[in-house]
């Protein structure tokens, strides 16, 4: 008898220890998940505008806020610029790695109509009006890579002062990254986008090397949860793919998604904002060489260093 107590009870034991296993293993893991809008979040938006399950998203206009967020550990995977990434790898000390590229160049040469510029080269001797900060670091290594000599004016230091001056007509030549450009083509008729920034960049520097957006993930967040972080990348790149599949459907959940605030403008921006979906040894190729460059134009924005191997985070 006593046997067979003994025996029901372990059967029982082993029972609930398979059950308590089986409730953990299938315990999803919520993965925090934080954007900026703009285009930095076009891809994102579908997974937002779905409620897609496992995930918890929050949408900032402050890239330092997001810094923040991954810094202190409430958030475990975010869209950041590429050179915001890289300084935040070394200010913690190798905390955060990237995942992927998500966009690809987003700038653009405007003129007011009355500047004629149909090539680089027409830039010498010319004031170009840019954003502070890492659109003025491109436009500036780009235009030495090709000998040209010019002035560069970041008095309107943030892209949206700088679009307004342009589509106000007090600017003549700017650069303007999308989906910008477009709000101020539709405000002021005369303008007119005399240079993509990424196919001159491409013309002289490594192609497809131009990359200022990415996706990161805290390094204990990956190390504890591969799985999670692997299922997010899958969710991501469907999300992603919607903008080349779909441009209507994918602007309408840009704006619900609270990334940007017009469908209308996003549907047109879309084809120009090069959004994009890159992992594994080509996202560390071709952010390696942009960062590279960036280091030399200007080591601050990148962190005073470059990252080592390790900022690529490449799953198996």
């Amino acid at each position: 008898m006593k046997k067979n107590v003994v025996m029901l009870t372990a059967v029982l034991l082993l029972v609930l220890c398979l059950f308590a296993g089986a409730a953990f293993a299938d315990e999803a893991v919520n993965t925090r998940v934080y954007t900026l809008n703009g285009t930095t979040g076009f891809g994102m938006a579908g997974m937002i505008a779905d409620a897609k399950p496992g995930y918890s998203f929050t949408v900032e206009t402050d890239p330092s806020v997001v810094t923040a967020a991954l810094v202190s550990g409430d958030c475990d995977i975010a869209a950041l610029p590429t050179n915001a990434a890289a300084a935040l790898y070394n200010k913690t000390e190798g905390k955060v790695q990237v995942l992927a590229l998500n966009t690809r160049g987003v700038l653009y040469l405007v003129t007011d109509g009355k500047e004629k510029i149909e090539s680089i080269s027409d830039l010498n001797g010319k004031t170009v009006y840019a954003p502070a900060q890492n659109p003025s670091f491109i436009f500036a290594a780009l235009c030495s890579k090709c000998g040209i000599e010019f002035d560069i004016d970041t008095s309107y230091a943030q892209p949206a002062e700088l679009n307004a001056a342009v589509a106000a007509g007090k600017v003549g030549l700017a650069v303007l990254p999308e989906p910008m450009v477009t709000v101020a083509k539709s405000q002021n008729q005369d303008l007119v986008v005399a240079l993509d920034l990424t196919k001159e960049w491409d013309k002289v520097m490594e192609p497809g090397s131009l990359v200022q957006g990415c996706v990161v993930v805290r390094r204990d967040f990956v190390e504890q949860n591969p799985d999670a972080v692997k299922a997010f990348l899958a969710d991501y790149e469907a999300s992603v793919r919607l903008l080349s599949e779909d441009v209507q459907a994918a602007a309408g959940k840009i704006e619900a998604a609270g990334i940007f605030n017009k469908a209308a403008v996003a549907a047109k921006a879309i084809p120009n904002c090069n959004v994009c979906f890159v992992t594994g040894e080509q996202m560390q190729r071709e952010l390696g060489a942009f960062l590279e460059i960036m280091f030399e134009k200007a080591p601050q924005s990148v962190g005073g260093k470059l990252p080592g191997d390790d900022f690529y985070c490449i799953l198996k």
